[in-house]
């Protein structure tokens, strides 16, 4: 079990909390992760609304190093990267025209061999639930878990062909393979508005409020995600948002990986807890752990 790892932006500075859990965990669960060499930013929204040949050609490029490195599969943790590297490989495998034009760009050559990978796919094919719950040595039972997995992971489906579209089940069922309760509710895939940070603010507070009211509506203790830029703005924005509409949440906002890392045993420091910015000290204080 080894892959190529892309980190992206965010895992390297924002949300090192994530990269710190996911490494933990693929090192107890035997997965091998080794990062891109030369890795470039995937380009994101903003390739996209400049050129859509650049929009692919950027993720094209961390894609050839990973193949000229001997990989045949990457992970991608982002969802934002995730996509682009998704809908590089679609469009390129779809069209050999512009796959030459990216090609005559590119220092090395891409075939298009390499696989693009979310970690919780990772999860389920290579570790699989039976086998998940074997090496849980703390119980996290009756904490009451919401996973939201956003509006990327899963769209549009005949580029990510992951899950169902709609409502998703295999960040439930990874974390309920290790014992954990989590909640049936509607909002798993509502956009947070991420893609808005800079030009409308207001409207980004406006939908993380709804995600965040619906989470509590349903009794959940914290909320579980997979996507750097979904927590950063259900983490971050809580005081903006109890300024705004004068209710204060404090729900505490953890990568699924976290999770996993505490069943296993890990310290909250190795997993980032002290990166958070509502912190989990009293959905967590019966369960000694932090």
């Amino acid at each position: 079990m080894r892959y190529a790892y892309f980190p992206g932006c965010s895992l390297s500075a924002s949300a090192q909390d994530y990269d710190m859990s996911l490494k933990w965990v693929c090192r107890f669960l035997g997965i091998e992760l080794q990062e891109v060499r030369d890795w470039v930013c995937c380009g994101a929204s903003s390739a996209h609304a400049t050129s859509h040949l650049l929009s692919v050609a950027i993720p094209a490029i961390s894609l050839s190093h990973a193949e000229q490195s001997g990989f045949d599969q990457l992970t991608a943790p982002c969802l934002a990267c995730l996509s682009r590297m998704k809908t590089a490989n679609q469009q390129m495998g779809a069209d050999q025209a512009l796959k030459q034009k990216i090609n005559d760009l590119l220092e090395d050559e891409y075939q298009g061999t390499v696989q693009v990978l979310h970690p919780l796919e990772v999860i389920l094919k290579d570790v699989g639930l039976d086998s998940l719950g074997k090496g849980v040595q703390k119980r996290l039972s009756g904490l009451k878990v919401a996973c939201y997995y956003g509006c990327v992971l899963t769209r549009p489906p005949k580029v990510c062909q992951f899950d169902n579209t709609e409502y998703p089940m295999s960040m439930d069922n990874i974390l309920r393979s290790v014992g954990m309760e989590t909640l049936d509710w509607a909002y798993k895939t509502e956009c947070c508005g991420v893609s808005m940070t800079l030009t409308r603010a207001d409207m980004v507070v406006h939908l993380a409020h709804k995600i965040l009211r619906a989470a509590k509506e349903v009794g959940a203790d914290v909320i579980a995600v997979c996507c750097p830029l979904c927590h950063a703005n259900l983490d971050m924005r809580q005081n903006q948002i109890a300024d705004r509409y004068g209710e204060r949440f404090d729900i505490p906002v953890l990568y699924f990986t976290q999770f996993l890392g505490i069943v296993y045993g890990a310290y909250s420091r190795e997993l980032g807890f002290h990166r958070l910015m509502v912190s989990p000290e009293r959905a967590l204080e019966n369960y000694g752990i932090l």
